[in-house]
């Protein structure tokens, strides 16, 4: 472990269920999407799979998102009893789908080694796996993604990648994972943690790695595969904040999801009273805190990439949330969540079809 991080996350149930990718494979109705787009990946690789140092790496690869996107389908996933509006096995496909596909077409295949996008796509699978830990911050980093870390080292284990061989995939998914805590420090006022919140609030953890570093291990910028790893932490934080930079009808999607997964945390109905502030302020003020003053680009490549899309969504963003704040003053306050993101759908609405 390079940052000295408790090691301390044990398999849950839909570990012990899921230990390998045999198990995974045998799971009914958990692949289907993810096959396609493995077997896509594969074929348009195959100018760096068919010349790699190690010809099996993309298949090692593969197995372990195979296996993670068993679990967290089981785990909070449409497998599950536990459903995360946004934390769930969708958001797998996202990022190894669309977003590498981006960054690709952006950047090149050839702007990267077949090593560094399969550790992309590892990222992509492993970095929410566990969305249930209690909190604790060590060193900024969440116990959500240190539990993710140790799972997804696991998973490397159990897909016939080595601790010694693949040294430096297990350290970059370390330093990547830890990237992508959110800033929990908790907010003003008596506020239970919430993990949807966080994807809201501050910033990625990618942006600070560099001063817990000098602290953890001095010297690291001697060590190539640690100034990869970093290199390779604030392409994931990117990867992981790109809806931003997603078609403004997705964008919209995903912020109703991560409100849906705020509220279910925190204990409220949406169809209750209750709901109605929360649900309002997250969809108004707090997109646009987000968006505006909190989301910054941490690598060069990801600016590369999205900071087009996101300068295309700042507008409807704005419109959106203009509208929702009119549609409330016009008709009153909602009486519940729900009735929010009513009416946020159906603002959505006429603003797409008016582009």
């Amino acid at each position: 472990m390079i940052l000295a991080l408790p090691h301390t996350y044990a398999a849950d149930e839909a570990e012990r269920r899921l230990p390998n990718v045999s198990a995974a494979r045998a799971l009914p109705g958990s692949a289907g999407e993810l096959d396609r787009l493995l077997t896509r990946r594969r074929r348009e690789w195959a100018s760096l799979i068919d010349t790699a140092p190690d010809p099996a790496l993309f298949d090692r690869t593969a197995d372990a998102v195979r296996l993670a996107y068993a679990r967290l389908a089981l785990r909070h996933g449409r497998l599950g009893t536990d459903f995360h509006a946004y934390h769930n096995e969708g958001h797998i496909l996202e990022i190894c789908g669309d977003r590498i596909d981006r960054l690709v077409a952006t950047l090149g295949l050839d702007a990267l080694p077949l090593r560094d996008w399969c550790a992309l796509l590892l990222f992509g699978a492993g970095h929410d796996l566990r969305q249930r830990e209690a909190p604790a911050l060590v060193d900024g980093v969440g116990a959500n993604e240190r539990a993710s870390i140790a799972e997804t080292w696991r998973i490397l284990d159990a897909t016939g990648f080595s601790r010694t061989h693949d040294a430096d995939l297990y350290t970059a998914l370390e330093l990547m994972i830890a990237g992508s805590t959110f800033d929990g420090r908790p907010p003003p006022g008596d506020h239970p943690y919430n993990a949807a919140d966080l994807v809201q609030r501050g910033g990625a953890l990618a942006a600070r790695l560099e001063p817990l570093l000098d602290a953890r291990r001095p010297g690291w910028r001697l060590e190539a595969d640690l100034v990869n790893a970093l290199h390779l932490a604030r392409i994931a934080a990117d990867l992981d904040t790109a809806n931003v930079a997603d078609p403004f009808a997705h964008f919209a999607t995903t912020a109703e999801k991560l409100c849906r997964e705020r509220e279910m945390l925190s204990g409220r109905l949406l169809e209750a009273g209750e709901s109605a502030q929360p649900v309002l302020t997250f969809l108004t003020d707090g997109q646009d805190r987000f968006f505006f003053e909190q989301h910054r680009f941490q690598s060069d490549a990801g600016r590369a990439a999205f900071a087009a899309g996101k300068s295309a969504n700042a507008g409807p963003l704005k419109a959106l949330g203009a509208g929702l704040r009119a549609h409330v003053a016009a008709h009153g306050p909602p009486r519940s969540g729900a009735e929010v993101i009513a009416a946020y759908r159906a603002i959505l609405a006429e603003l797409l079809a008016a582009a």
